[in-house]
């Protein structure tokens, strides 16, 4: 529900009918405001603006899972993939990304006006799932082996940094980012010193630091 504000912009009566001037608001009810002009002191009755909302269906990927929310928006906005948004509910509060974007028909586009929206497609941000591949140090990819690490959304991972998680430690060698990622030049980064947020990683490239072999399992 909608606060009433103290102050708003609105025409007078007395003394400028044609122009807005700041009104103290002094009551609401029936849809109306009763407001006084702060340069005639004119009371008088107006009707606020009230801005039309949307409500939209959210589907949120979380942890391998996934389950369907509602948000309201204003009528509007538009959505696009890469949007992030902080999704409250009685179950989760969390910030998610847009991954996609869905119209009637199960049409796919990359954005569009809240009011022509079906599905809005989402994945929780704040924690992620970030999988790496790992390969011994003599080079060999015959026993290269995925292992997924659990860390913050804002968390970084930077090239030739040595990662250590429990009793996995490895030297990154180079990482991909994911399509919803913004602000990235390339999709894969592979110089030392390159950058990346957890959540704008879809895999990381290292090589173990804990053994230069290992049999495969």
């Amino acid at each position: 529900m909608n606060e009433t504000p103290d102050r708003v912009p609105a025409p007078c009566p007395s003394c400028s009918p044609d122009l807005e001037t700041v009104h103290e608001v002094l009551t609401a009810g029936g849809g109306n405001l009763t407001v006084r002009c702060s340069e005639c002191g004119h009371v008088h009755k107006i009707q606020p603006d009230t801005e039309r909302e949307v409500t939209l269906d959210v589907v949120v990927s979380q942890g391998g899972e996934s389950f369907t929310a509602n948000v309201t928006t204003p009528e509007d906005e538009s959505i696009e993939v890469g949007d992030e948004f902080i999704l409250e509910t009685e179950a989760v509060l969390s910030t998610v990304r847009v991954t996609s974007v869905e119209l009637d028909g199960q049409r796919r586009v990359d954005s569009a006006p809240v009011d022509e929206i079906e599905t809005v497609w989402t994945r929780e941000v704040d924690n992620v799932a970030v999988n790496v591949t790992v390969h011994p140090q003599d080079g060999s990819r015959d026993d290269s082996r995925s292992i997924t690490v659990h860390v913050p959304g804002d968390y970084e991972f930077e090239v030739g940094a040595v990662e250590s998680f429990g009793d996995e430690e490895f030297e990154i060698d180079a990482f991909v980012v994911r399509d919803d990622a913004a602000g990235y030049e390339r999709d894969r980064f592979e110089l030392e010193g390159d950058v990346a947020f957890a959540k704008d990683i879809k895999r990381v490239y290292a090589y173990d630091e804990q053994s230069t072999a290992w049999s495969a399992w």
